[in-house]
């Protein structure tokens, strides 16, 4: 049963002059990208696709080396484009996002809609996984268009229940053939046995 991880990028440098997806990692979100490389899942890994945002590709990178292996950067993969508000401060941002999911069909202040990240997150998905994958892969992107990714998988409505705990470093993991949830969002410095939901 080939099984497909889907990781977002830990804690970023955030920096309101610079264009969000060109922020990178901080050093506690290395550290912890780092720390990853301990949990037993990840030798399995085979194959490595990321979001081309900096800090997506930058835990890549992280795993690539340890893994020896190379990172497929796939443009379409970003976070839900959020580039009509720009940085947000943080009570701001939650206000939006919380709006985002509650709201799926609408473009919150000019975000791309929930509906739409959902459905491109899964074009990418599918048109990775129809390659003839053989083993593991890991994806690299971002907590936004990872619930949405998660929710489609396992059959639930767009909703704010499932995002992934704050400041970003998690993962879940699904079952490649049967396209169904193994288990939902877990730290990637957690060394928490394997269960499903």
């Amino acid at each position: 049963m080939p099984i497909a991880y889907y990781i977002t990028h830990p804690q970023v440098r955030i920096d309101a002059k610079i264009p969000v997806p060109e922020w990178g990692l901080s050093d506690i979100g290395r550290a912890r990208a780092v720390a990853m490389l301990d949990q037993p899942w990840v030798g399995s890994i085979g194959r490595i696709v990321s979001s081309a945002e900096r800090k997506a590709v930058e835990t890549a990178e992280i795993l690539a080396k340890h893994l020896h292996l190379e990172v497929e950067v796939r443009e379409r993969m970003h976070e839900n484009d959020r580039s009509a508000t720009g940085f947000l401060p943080p009570p701001e941002f939650e206000a939006v996002a919380d709006e985002f999911f509650a709201r799926p069909h609408d473009s919150i202040r000019g975000w791309e809609r929930a509906i739409d990240a959902q459905q491109r997150i899964m074009d990418e998905v599918d048109a990775v996984l129809g390659t003839g994958l053989t083993g593991n892969l890991a994806f690299i992107g971002h907590g936004g268009v990872g619930t949405l990714l998660l929710l489609l998988l396992d059959s639930r409505q767009i909703s704010r229940v499932a995002d992934q705990p704050a400041g970003g470093g998690n993962y879940f993991a699904f079952d490649i053939g049967a396209r169904r949830i193994l288990h939902a969002w877990r730290p990637i410095d957690d060394r928490a046995p394997d269960h499903v939901i």
